[in-house]
């Protein structure tokens, strides 16, 4: 039978769950686009707002090609979006997993550290084991059932994988460290625990669940979850490699910041292939809100100062992590402030680094990268114009 005679399939409801272990690739329809969580959304109406605001309004999805309805979304070839499909690349060579990191050493540092500096590190792990769940549910849910693009949904497919793998490690993490029960209890609940981490859950949520929010301001709000709400945690393990300390967190977090910074540049990515964006201004409005929170978590709720980093500072790099991707999105710099850690100069937070040319720990996977490069080795490269 001829495909382009059959009717479209109906997309069915799916539970979390099962839409977990049974994506579908159906073309949503409006019934099916409306976005529910299982999760309460316990969020202020300031947030409530911000997310469920719209500046395009009448916004015909049909319209971008990025969602628009595709008979050939089966098969990956021919290559049409060759930008997306090299990001996908990227992606895979990049595959790591869990056992690969050595905590052997971490457990008896671990012990050394102060009371101020467990707390720090145990709530940081708890946020971020808590954001990967929702990040990936969003993926689930909404940018997986979509985006119509094949090479997008490869992508997309791929990164739930690697954040169940983050989440993975951050909850072995947590339980090689934390060895009473009801701590690691608290800790793996920190959404309906901790007020810190559930503020920031709930402005996630509360743009994954808008019904009014369209897939650009959505793109831009998540893209601020990977890049802005992870940045500053990710600044304080690194600070604490600088001290030489937890060698197996610190070489997780360098795996972990080098795939959100591929992450946050596939969001800039798919951004820039749509026709309908959100207005300058809007764009604006949905970083700097999250750049408020990441800044009362780091330095009132959870302050960083516990580890011996200074807080205003801190502040400062959340800026400037917020300019860059502000930038990423064709937008001018709105904080125009310079890095003020030193030690993150040379980290890989953005995923276009080199990191895919030599892997932290030498993990790349040989020869993937071939295919989209013509056999060519990507060229190190550290002189990003920020």
């Amino acid at each position: 039978m001829d495909s382009a005679a059959m009717p479209p399939r109906t997309p069915t409801k799916m539970t979390p769950s099962k839409a977990l272990s049974s994506l579908t690739f159906n073309s949503p329809t409006k019934e099916s686009m409306a976005r529910k969580s299982p999760f309460k959304v316990r969020t202020p109406s300031k947030v409530v707002k911000i997310a469920e605001q719209t500046t395009l309004d009448n916004f015909d999805e049909q319209e971008e090609p990025l969602l628009r309805d595709n008979p050939g979304r089966f098969v990956i070839f021919p290559i049409k979006y060759h930008d997306i499909w090299k990001m996908y690349k990227k992606a895979v060579a990049s595959f790591w997993t869990t056992e690969e990191v050595d905590l052997s050493k971490d457990v008896q540092q671990w012990e050394s550290l102060n009371k101020d500096e467990q707390y720090f590190i145990s709530h940081v792990l708890a946020f971020f084991a808590a954001s990967d769940g929702i990040v990936n549910e969003n993926l689930v849910e909404n940018f997986s059932q979509e985006v119509q693009v094949t090479e997008a949904r490869f992508f997309y497919g791929f990164q739930i994988a690697i954040e169940n793998i983050h989440s993975e490690m951050y909850s072995l993490l947590i339980d090689t460290y934390i060895k009473d029960a009801a701590q690691r209890t608290y800790l793996f609940n920190a959404i309906d625990t901790m007020p810190c981490v559930r503020k920031k859950a709930d402005w996630a949520l509360s743009w994954m669940s808008s019904t009014n929010a369209t897939y650009g301001e959505r793109i831009v709000a998540f893209a601020s979850v990977e890049g802005i709400f992870f940045s500053g945690s990710f600044a304080s393990i690194f600070w604490l490699k600088k001290r030489g300390l937890m060698p197996g967190l610190t070489f997780s977090n360098e795996l972990i910041s080098r795939d959100e910074g591929l992450h946050c540049d596939f969001a800039c990515l798919m951004f820039s292939h749509l026709v309908n964006k959100p207005s300058q201004e809007r764009i604006l409005e949905i970083i700097t809100d999250a750049v408020r929170i990441e800044q009362e978590f780091l330095t009132e709720a959870l302050p960083c100062n516990l580890i011996g980093m200074n807080c205003t500072l801190m502040k400062r790099y959340i800026e400037y992590v917020a300019d860059r991707l502000l930038k990423e999105l064709s937008c001018e710099k709105f904080y125009k402030v310079e890095n003020p850690f030193d030690f993150m100069e040379n980290i890989s937070l953005e995923g276009k680094t080199n990191f895919f040319e030599k892997r932290v720990g030498e993990y790349a996977k040989t020869g993937v990268m071939n295919s989209v490069t013509g056999g060519s080795q990507f060229e190190f490269t550290t002189d990003s114009d920020f």
